[in-house]
């Protein structure tokens, strides 16, 4: 069986796979499609940056799995490769200790003017005043995002005896205790720290996560270090702190190309490099190896627990999957969005069979910010990682159910365990939520502008939610409004024309004095 590598990947890949009994192929001087015209029997592809497009795919008629050495395969048409029947895998995590350690080196970079120092004395002159640096040792260090990395971070840093404080708000605070950094939130980090490290995906939902009001709180000289995504800071507004005058340094990696150009952050970066925070040897020969080992057990023993591109069963209807991810991001806001200690799911009737199909759709409902895309096992590794146990179950009676699903979010507020959970299913095609606590026979669709509001019963209230709305040029296509006379309050979900702001959703919040108030977009 030939595999094809045809990148600039570390040896210990090829070698692996051909002392197992594969062909291998390997060579980064030719292009892409030139290899693959001279390897039309490959089975296996293995590549870091190159683009596997349709064309390439359709090229090799033998070909069974792509994967990307690393963690993201964007690189890589995978819905195309389904349509041919080819699995596509990543390597996630074979980076982490790469991008930990680039953090530390910019940051001392930084602190010890490496760079400017290298290029003044190379050119005869001695600024040995003017180079006055800092030390590492001591500082306190923020870290926002305790995945993979970040907590590779938090290793690197013990060593410089740092005081850690550590930002996830999806994470149990004694979870980050574990880890090794102290729970904090962003006020706490950004008005306090020395050094603030950025690690959360990018994205719509992280765009200016870094907001002009966080650097608005950030000490004189501290430090800003950007190796997540480019977009998660808000660039613009470090600009104008700087220009006003605020001593700020900030160190990034992230570009929005990796391809030579004028950088938009070339003026305020203190410290800018060309995304270099997983290229090491080490990292690239990890990549290698674990490539080599997910293409031989593919092969070898059928495991898929990579691919980011599996067929679902063809009796799975894909719209219970999406109600899935639905529950979990409303069952997350309901539950104030505070961090998961644990989640339960019950699936009813035929949705039993395809339990483990669920598991990435409610991670990346329920905890914002994960991967998507992953296998049922990757899903479950990943829950580990946030210190959530996941558990799922079938019903315990007899009953005749229809296809349903619970989703039971578990948080710890103010040191008491609160459970939230919420049901759903599919109505005519449209996932809708059919309980909310203790609100029942709900059935309001969930695709769309969803306001959710709790509050005492009392008469009036929809009149004033409808007013306020009104009065922001919002129009309600749909409410649903229970009663739960044993607790005493009102449910009111609102479809609305118009995504309801934060602003607008705290303004009803304090009109009503209602218990729980959010909005979400599905």
């Amino acid at each position: 069986m030939k595999i094809l590598i045809p990148t600039k990947l570390d040896k210990a890949a090829a070698a692996q796979l051909t002392a197992a009994g594969y062909e291998v192929v390997q060579t980064d001087t030719d292009p892409l499609e030139t290899q693959v015209a001279a390897n039309p029997d490959a089975a296996g592809l293995i590549v870091r940056s190159e683009k596997v497009t349709p064309a390439i795919i359709d090229a090799l008629p033998s070909l069974k799995c792509v994967i990307r050495a690393g963690a993201g395969y964007d690189n890589i048409d995978y819905v195309h490769a389904r349509t041919k029947g080819v699995d596509v895998m990543n390597t996630p995590g074979a980076n982490s200790n790469a991008v930990a350690e680039e953090v530390v080196a910019m940051v001392l970079a930084a602190y010890r003017f490496v760079i400017p120092a290298d290029v003044t004395t190379r050119a005869g002159e001695w600024n040995k005043k003017k180079y006055m640096g800092r030390e590492l040792t001591g500082k306190t260090v923020g870290i926002i995002g305790l995945g993979k990395i970040g907590r590779q971070l938090v290793k690197r840093l013990q060593g410089f005896e740092c005081k850690v404080l550590g930002y996830d708000h999806f994470l149990s605070k004694q979870r980050a205790l574990n880890i090794g950094a102290t729970p904090a939130e962003l006020d706490e980090i950004f008005s306090t720290a020395d050094i603030i490290s950025i690690h959360i995906p990018g994205g719509p939902g992280t765009k200016n996560f870094v907001s002009a009001e966080l650097i608005g709180k950030m000490k004189d000289g501290a430090m800003l270090v950007n190796c997540a995504r480019y977009g998660v800071v808000d660039e613009d507004a470090l600009r104008a702190a700087k220009a006003d005058g605020k001593a700020i340094t900030y160190c990034t990696d992230v570009h929005p190309k990796d391809t030579a150009a004028s950088q938009p952050s070339a003026d305020i970066a203190d410290v800018m490099l060309p995304h270099l925070g997983a290229n090491t040897k080490e990292a690239n020969k990890m990549a290698a190896m674990r490539a080599a080992e997910q293409m031989h057990d593919y092969f070898a023993k059928g495991d898929t627990t990579y691919v980011v591109n599996a067929e679902m069963p063809a009796n799975l209807n894909s719209a219970h999957l999406h109600l899935a991810e639905m529950l979990g991001k409303l069952c997350c806001h309901a539950a104030g969005c505070k961090p998961i200690r644990r989640i339960d799911c019950v699936f009813y009737n035929n949705l039993r069979s395809f339990r483990k199909w669920f598991t990435p759709w409610i991670l990346q409902g329920a905890v914002p910010g994960a991967e998507h895309g992953l296998m049922p096992a990757a899903a479950e590794e990943s829950f580990r990682e946030h210190g959530i146990v996941f558990k799922a179950y079938e019903p315990m009676d007899d009953k005749l159910y229809d296809d349903q699903l619970d989703i039971n979010i578990h948080t710890e507020v103010d040191g008491k365990e609160r459970i939230t959970g919420v049901r759903g299913t599919i109505v005519e095609g449209t996932p809708v939520v059919s309980r909310i606590g203790g609100f029942k026979h709900l059935y309001a669709a969930l695709p769309g502008n969803t306001l959710v509001l709790r509050y005492a019963d009392r008469p009036g209230v929809v009149a004033t939610i409808g007013q306020t709305l009104s009065d922001a040029g919002i129009n309600i296509e749909n409410i649903v409004a229970p009663t739960d006379y044993e607790s005493g309050n009102s449910l009111a979900i609102v479809k609305t024309d118009k995504p309801v702001s934060d602003v607008l959703v705290e303004i009803l919040r304090k009109t009503i004095d209602a218990k729980l108030a959010f909005a979400i977009t599905m």
